[in-house]
């Protein structure tokens, strides 16, 4: 049986520590804020804006929804970007992405200060992270598969890491974040030749391929650390979620596994946080 690596104690440890660094910053009178940019309400992004709240809320810092209608169109939302950008009580800017298509998706994100893009929406926050300049914020959910593997002490330096999945969103960007602490990767994905054997030979799996339950008991291998960052419907229970990773056959197999729901996504909006307040600090060094 696995060790199952839960995202709540992660989550819980991060938001202690960074209510102490929300007072820190309020005794120098500088109040941490997300600014948090919604075209419509789709229910995903309302759900990840309810958590987003209230994790400012437990952590202490503060927060504005900006909430445009889906018809706006680009002159309009263009505008209201750059306005949010450079209000100057905004550290971190999360926009909801999809926009609706009549939208130039790539025009708009690149409106958003490098400096305040806490999830890597702009061309300027990738560069930042497949450089390595620290300053820059990978997206959330990279850094909370990182956060993860360093809570319950997972070695990295020099292990075989396996990235399933090529997306800017997750993929590519964790693989920047293992190279950065000495792990030697391999990414792959849904067109990689021998996918499973290729995974198999993995010391750390991260599934991030957007295909429920995938990654089955021949993608694995004893002792084997899975973090699974997909979140799909269940074709086998319907209304319910599961990851990338099929847990039933894989949890028996592997030594550690993260959990759909309650693992990686439990660490996101700590993230979230926890990287507008650094910006925060940036801003106000």
């Amino acid at each position: 049986m696995a060790e199952i690596l839960k995202g709540k104690p992660v989550a819980d440890a991060m938001k202690a520590e960074l209510t102490k660094k929300v007072e820190a910053l309020k005794a120098r009178d500088i109040m941490p804020k997300l600014g948090i940019i919604r075209v419509g309400a789709r229910p995903d992004d309302l759900f990840y804006e309810g958590g987003a709240k209230k994790t400012c809320d437990v952590v202490g810092m503060t927060y504005e929804v900006f909430e445009y209608p889906e018809d706006i169109n680009q002159a309009d939302f263009e505008k209201a970007v750059t306005e949010v950008g450079a209000n100057d009580s905004i550290h971190g800017i999360l926009m909801f992405a999809p926009l609706p298509k009549h939208l130039d998706d790539r025009k708009i994100r690149a409106l958003i200060p490098v400096e305040k893009d806490v999830d890597c929406m702009t061309l300027g926050g990738a560069a930042k992270v497949f450089a390595d300049d620290l300053s820059g914020f990978p997206p959330c959910t990279p850094t909370a598969c990182m956060d993860m593997l360093h809570f319950y002490d997972i070695p990295i330096k020099g292990k075989r890491c396996v990235v399933l999945g090529r997306s800017l969103v997750v993929g590519k960007p964790v693989a920047m974040l293992l190279l950065r602490e000495h792990g030697t990767v391999t990414l792959c994905h849904s067109r990689t030749e021998n996918l499973n054997q290729v995974c198999q030979e993995a010391d750390i799996l991260i599934a991030a391929v957007g295909r429920a339950k995938m990654v089955k008991a021949d993608f694995v291998k004893a002792g084997q650390i899975v973090i699974d960052v997909g979140i799909n419907e269940d074709p086998d229970r319907p209304g319910k979620y599961c990851g990338d990773v099929d847990f039933a056959e894989c949890e028996p197999v592997v030594g550690k596994i993260t959990p759909v729901p309650a693992g990686v996504g439990s660490v996101t909006t700590a993230v979230l946080c926890k990287q507008t307040i650094i910006a925060c600090e940036q801003l106000n060094p």
